[in-house]
């Protein structure tokens, strides 16, 4: 795939170029290519972040009048149901997400705009972006992040969303992509994949943000570490965002690139020039005029992009499926010999392993479905050693508050969380 996008930035390159000389002298080909450019704009718009051309349908205003009525409605709707909002919520919750929220909107791509955060009361570990100028935060997620510099990852996180259009963008995508009678993007493996490497985007673009803005870039890692140790990975199945150990290694790295740009609880000043040029993208820009072969220039770019766009969803979904299907196999290959408490508040299994290949990495998880809840009680325990073919091995699960004693073998279930081969 590396080889073939190669040539296909060559392709374009000789094709900008062969444009450029065809367009010297030539009022036809200029107004040809005005009339391209112009209509290159109805599609596109140039990526904030990036520079690059990629498919979008309406432009910032636009997005900005349809991202705002979701999130009214959405807030309207909260508080017909009951739901304090902002300060009718908690004055000083609120205040310090106002606090977080300023310091990073300064030095995002959108800086010039009123964003206006809301904080909802709900106790979902969550917030989100509707792509205009409105962002949710919900109360259990400000509840749980004591730390400001994890708080203002997930803030961070959202506002690189909307800088991206990642909302939009991926609405135009798979439209157009729908109209050209493209198979893949009616598929929601597809679809979950594109999802992902916007994830993955924003997750690295709020990493940067934070350190402009003064709060530690290593938090977002610490976030992920935790969420991997309560929650796992559920690797069996499709996911639209990067599972927690790979998030967390991605953020890690991420961080030790930008780190340098990071002074504690101090907005940098250099922030507007290294928002845009900095240790992870520099940003293109459109030195061709409209008429000039600008329009054959913007074309171009806008097909490269969406080609990328579409191949690396569809790696992102081959490794998915890819995935999914090993985690199927260890499933069929392992064995249940025992399940039962070993103590108050531990459950000891015992599994054989029947493959034909040996595995390390694994990660375990019980399910423990209470009598009087919907939602399972999750442990999660990692194998400390490589397991052979053949061989039995046990794994002990911590129960939280559940007396393990209580508890009968069907209300317990376990599966493999993540592996890898060897």
């Amino acid at each position: 795939m590396i080889k073939h996008s190669h040539c296909k930035h060559l392709a374009i390159k000789a094709g900008c170029l062969l444009a450029l000389i065809l367009l010297q002298g030539c009022q036809t080909l200029q107004s040809v290519d005005r009339s391209i450019y112009k209509a290159t704009e109805v599609i596109s718009e140039r990526d904030r972040v990036t520079g690059a051309r990629s498919i979008s349908i309406a432009d910032r205003n636009k997005q900005i009048a349809q991202g705002n009525a979701l999130a009214e409605r959405y807030i309207a709707e909260a508080k017909k149901a009951g739901k304090r909002v902002n300060s009718d919520y908690s004055a000083s919750a609120y205040q310090r997400i106002l606090r977080i929220f300023d310091r990073l909107q300064q030095v995002s791509h959108l800086s010039e705009e009123r964003w206006t955060p809301v904080l909802i009361e709900d106790n979902s570990w969550n917030a989100f972006t509707t792509g205009g100028t409105y962002f949710v935060i919900f109360s259990g997620l400000e509840r749980e992040l004591r730390d400001d510099n994890e708080l203002a990852q997930v803030i961070a996180h959202e506002m690189a969303h909307t800088a991206a259009n990642h909302p939009f963008e991926m609405n135009s995508f798979l439209q157009l992509n729908a109209l050209a009678g493209s198979k893949s993007a009616s598929r929601q493996s597809f679809q979950a994949a594109f999802t992902h490497e916007n994830e993955r985007e924003a997750d690295r673009l709020g990493i940067l943000y934070c350190a402009l803005a003064g709060f530690d870039p290593f938090a977002a890692s610490r976030i992920w570490q935790r969420m991997a140790q309560q929650s796992g990975n559920d690797a069996a199945f499709i996911h639209t965002h990067p599972m927690n150990s790979q998030r967390q290694q991605e953020a890690q790295q991420t961080a030790g690139k930008v780190v340098a740009y990071y002074s504690p609880g101090r907005i940098n000043p250099n922030a507007d020039s290294l928002k845009n040029n900095n240790s992870l993208f520099n940003q293109r820009q459109e030195n061709v005029k409209a008429g000039e072969g600008g329009g054959v220039l913007s074309l171009l770019d806008t097909v490269l992009t969406t080609y990328e766009q579409k191949e690396q969803a569809k790696a992102e979904e081959a490794r998915q499926l890819q995935r999914i299907q090993y985690m199927h196999y260890l499933h069929d290959s392992t064995s249940l010999l025992d399940s039962r408490a070993i103590a108050r508040h531990q459950w000891q299994i015992t599994l054989v392993y029947n493959g034909n290949h040996n595995i390390d990495k694994v990660v375990m998880k019980l399910l423990i479905q209470q009598k009087n809840s919907q939602a399972p009680f999750v442990a999660i325990s990692p194998v400390n050693a490589i397991i052979y073919p053949g061989r039995r091995f046990r794994v002990i699960f911590d129960t939280g508050n559940i007396n393990a004693y209580g508890l009968s073998k069907e209300q317990v279930n376990v599966q493999y969380d993540s592996a890898q081969a060897l």
